[in-house]
């Protein structure tokens, strides 16, 4: 046996030696190329490759002419050699996994087989290298490359500089050596095959300065830069220990002799702006500007070269008022976090292979504290309660709402506070509109607006809809303009037209007042319908007479009555009024950091016993789950059904609802996989081969719906080869500010944009039977305190209009099957036990009839809150057996309270399973 070790041993040390010495000739090739001019260099680099695919070959050949004993030496050798050589990465990236499981054992510390149990993935069943699998996967990375193609934003093109006529190109930074494909967190998807940029260059017929590439590699090495590829826990942590910067370094190797030698190659430049964007933090201010190394790396390029372009790599809104500081930046392109295809569709872009049209679906401005969000975003804690909280005082005045309202009438104000405005975008080609009709009625506004290119270039255009609703000063706040609808065209070659309709409900013009009617009120007056190219550009406005008051008291679908849901959320503050901006707008200096008592008394209150009638538990009526497929949910059936469950089975199906939901073999229950992301399938713990697409908020700046259900469907087709059964997205909460960690995994600052692009996508992967669950719900708008509790203090008009808009939206037309409830606490309720936003309006009001999972579960969500609330699964992946013993606990409290609850979600689930592929004839 020592034998053994000792020559164990001397083999390791042998492949030690051979991977420095590799290394050492790697190093001593790449300086000998340095040295070559660029023609010999090239010719130099391909011989290279020439022969090491020589070389690979060769070993092939060597393999299948050796026996099977020496073919698994080799295979061992070759395998011990990658490990080693990968060694220093691999060695970082396990110094933050022992941080995250040291974080997880003092968190969780009597949970341990669970936490092993998750780090482990026991759970996930997915089958990723079928014939199906590959053929879905090949299938979304198309789709995934069309939405990168349309997500580009072009903000800024002086002297027509882009598409590049001189396709040769100088590459500055090393932002653009590590391009950020997507956020961290659940929202991370499968990177590995990602295209990095100069691949992109070089795939569009783009030439980039290879000494100056080669300059930048010898500066990451000595630097210690580069990307791992990390799951998403790992980048969690690591934006949690601040270990993710984007910062460059210091520009003292950018010699005059460098720059002597780029500006010989050419006069075009490109320098990739990044910033750090992850699920658990949120962005500093500070991230959100340039920084000093930036700000001199972007000046010293500026004042050497003529023609600057500035890609925009960042799933926040950035403080981008610095390019009109420099004549030479003469193109911006906006190109957010796009996916492992973002570098091709960049290229595309800049050789004008593809012509942008996308729009921003935020609005830019010079500086992001601005923003009345701003005033109360960040770290709040009571000193008489162990929660923290966030002042919503802003109320409906988030993004645009705000700046197009507070500016009204003062256009050098606007001018001086909003560098691009919401929606804004510009094209290679031109485009000309004419509105056709327009037909106006009680129940319908519609217009159609002819499209056509008169430019020289094919293109594709967004018209944009508003309305401006009259208002009435101290009556119900209304922003100066909303957005009602929008229309992507087609693809129009030069002096093609296309007809484009635009229509919405004539009620959706409508304001809820929370202090009279409780209930969407038309106010009489004259609404401006206003067609734009982007929310400050308006190309047509009509007039629309509404002479007396229309009440609307119920919903139109569901005929539920309105009523407030939500006033013990509103809290004791003062809310932001464009009656009296003064007083009313929202200062954190003047913010009490105690609570209340009705607050204290909420959390110390002991849970009133039901007087329900307990149900009947394991009773045998031969009925198998299949049998209720097409059954009505509130079918006499389901009751025989149910009354079969034990209550220890329903108990131990709510609790363990972590990525799955488990089998009960008896009563033919299936088991389900349910599996994060919003950017493709992914897992917090282990990486998951899938298909990696662009961030949400690139598929709401390409603006086009069919686009999104494209995105939803080529999932869905992915999760049937996988074997998966619910997608945990698509995240529809909202840019309430700039610096939201997970702003990049939303959709937008509006509502409607966020709810329509949302809806489609669900619609494309329920269209395959998987269940999609819209996230998170409602109001997780920052990552600050998230997750161990966070009161959001808000007002009904507000929540209703800007942060459960989406989700209505999505309700009605998307149909989502499940729901994601957030982590935050709603008034002294926590959303996941929240019965007035659970039953009450998305059940009842909104008719949804899927079921409702918790995300995550932290210290103060428990489960036999939110059973009794509308909350049917616990995604507990930690802690399902503390979850199952409070279930218990309650129940000796409670039994048909329990009980009752426990059965209920139960039924929500299974009645949902049922309308998945697994019960598809």
């Amino acid at each position: 046996m020592w034998g053994y070790f000792k020559n164990k041993q001397a083999m390791k040390k042998e492949t030690v030696q051979k991977v420095r010495a590799d290394k050492a000739k790697l190093k001593e090739r790449k300086q000998e190329l340095a040295m070559l001019p660029e023609a010999e260099r090239k010719a130099a680099v391909e011989q290279d490759k020439q022969v090491q695919k020589e070389q690979k070959q060769q070993s092939k050949l060597r393999m299948k002419s050796l026996s099977r004993k020496d073919r698994r030496v080799m295979k061992k050798e070759a395998k011990r050699y990658k490990k080693i050589k990968s060694r220093p990465r691999r060695l970082a990236g396990w110094s933050v996994v022992a941080a995250i499981v040291i974080l997880l054992f003092v968190q969780f510390g009597p949970m341990a087989s669970s936490i092993i149990d998750a780090l482990t993935a026991k759970h996930i069943t997915a089958i990723t290298d079928s014939p199906e699998a590959l053929a879905a996967r090949e299938h979304g990375e198309k789709v995934a490359e069309e939405i990168a193609n349309e997500g580009i934003v072009l903000l800024k093109n002086e002297a027509n500089q882009l598409p590049l006529q001189d396709k040769k190109i100088n590459v500055f930074g090393l932002s653009a050596f590590e391009l950020r494909y997507g956020g961290g967190g659940s929202g991370a998807g499968d990177n590995s095959r990602a295209v990095n940029l100069f691949d992109g260059l070089t795939n569009a017929g783009i030439s980039y300065n290879t000494d100056l590439h080669q300059m930048y590699q010898t500066v990451r090495e000595e630097k210690g830069a580069g990307s791992s590829g990390s799951t998403g826990i790992v980048q969690v942590v690591k934006g949690l220990m601040g270990l993710n910067s984007s910062d460059e370094p210091t520009i003292d190797y950018l010699t005059d002799e460098a720059i002597k030698q780029a500006k010989a190659y050419s006069d075009n430049a490109l320098i990739v702006i990044s910033s750090e964007s992850t699920e658990a933090s949120d962005a500093k201010v500070e991230q959100l500007k340039l920084t000093d190394n930036k700000r001199a790396l972007v000046e010293k390029v500026a004042q050497n070269f003529a023609h600057v372009t500035l890609v925009i790599n960042a799933g926040n809104a950035l403080e981008l008022g610095f390019v009109n500081e420099y004549k030479s930046i003469q193109s911006v392109l906006w190109i957010g976090t796009p996916g492992p295809y973002g570098a091709n569709a960049l290229g595309n872009v800049l050789a004008g292979k593809t012509n942008p049209s996308g729009r921003i679906p935020d609005t830019y401005v010079y500086d992001n504290s601005s923003a009345p969000a701003s005033e109360n975003f960040g770290d709040y804690g009571y000193n008489n309660l162990k929660y923290s909280f966030m002042n919503y005082q802003e109320g409906i005045y988030v993004g645009y709402r705000f700046y197009e309202t507070f500016y009204q009438g003062n256009e050098k104000g606007y001018r001086d506070t909003v560098l691009y405005p919401y929606g804004y975008g510009l094209s290679y080609t031109d485009f000309e509109w004419t509105v056709q009709n327009q037909t106006f009625t009680k129940d319908k506004i519609e217009l159609q607006v002819n499209v056509k290119n008169v430019g020289n270039r094919a293109g594709k255009d967004v018209v944009q809809l508003y309305y401006s609703a009259p208002y009435v000063a101290g009556g119900i706040e209304k922003s100066a303009i909303e957005m009602a609808t929008y229309a992507k065209t087609s693809l129009l070659e030069a002096g093609q037209s296309e007809v484009i309709t635009l229509s919405f409900a004539t009620e959706e013009m409508a304001s809820y007042d929370m202090n009279g009617e409780q209930a969407y009120v038309l106010d009489p007056g004259t609404y401006q319908i206003k067609v734009a190219h982007n929310v400050h550009d308006i190309a047509a406005s009509y007039d629309f007479q509404i002479a007396e008051k229309k009440v609307y008291k119920a919903d139109k679908d569901t005929g539920t009555a309105y009523k407030n849901q939500f006033d013990l959320a509103k809290g004791e503050l003062t809310y932001l009024s464009r009656n009296n901006w003064e007083k009313t707008y929202p200062s954190d200096e003047k913010v009490s950091h105690e609570a209340p008592q009705y607050v204290l008394d909420s959390f110390s209150g002991e849970t009133v016993a039901s007087k329900q009638a307990m149900p009947k538990v394991g009773v045998d009526n031969g009925i198998k789950l299949k049998d209720l497929k097409g059954v009505a949910f509130n079918d006499p059936k389901w009751d025989a059904f149910l009354d079969q469950l034990t209550l220890d089975e329903m108990i131990d199906y709510v609790a363990n609802g972590a990525y799955r939901t488990m089998a009960i073999d008896r009563l033919g229950v299936p088991k389900t996989l349910l599996m994060d992301g919003p950017a493709g399938f992914s897992y917090f713990f282990k990486p998951v081969q899938a298909s990696s697409y662009p961030s949400e908020i690139i598929i709401a700046a390409s603006w086009n719906k069919d686009l999104a259900y494209r995105m939803g469907e080529a999932i869905g087709k992915e999760a049937r080869a996988y074997g998966i059964q619910g997608w945990y997205a698509p995240g529809m909460n909202i840019h309430r500010t700039a610096q939201g960690g997970r702003n990049f995994e939303f959709f937008s600052e509006d509502p409607m944009l966020s709810g329509t692009m949302a809806a489609a996508m669900i619609k494309g992967a329920q269209d395959q039977g998987i269940i999609a669950f819209m996230k998170h719900f409602a109001l997780n708008d920052q990552e600050t305190n998230a997750r161990t509790g966070n009161l959001i203090w808000a007002n009904e008009q507000a929540i209703r209009e800007i942060y459960l808009k989406p989700f209505e939206i999505s309700v009605k037309e998307g149909k989502p099957l499940g729901t994601m409830s957030s982590f935050s606490i709603i008034g002294t309720k926590w959303a996941g036990a929240n019965s007035n936003l659970l039953n009450d309006v998305l059940r009842k009001e909104w008719g949804f009839d899927g079921f409702v999972s918790s995300d995550a579960v932290f210290g103060f969500m428990k489960a036999p809150d939110a059973v009794v609330a509308g909350n049917d699964l616990m995604l507990d992946i930690m802690t399902p057996t503390k979850n199952e013993k409070l279930l218990e606990k309650a129940y000796k409290k409670d039994p048909a309270g329990i009980a009752n609850g426990v059965r209920t979600s139960v039924h929500h689930v299974l009645y949902t399973i049922l309308q998945t592929y697994l019960f598809k004839s």
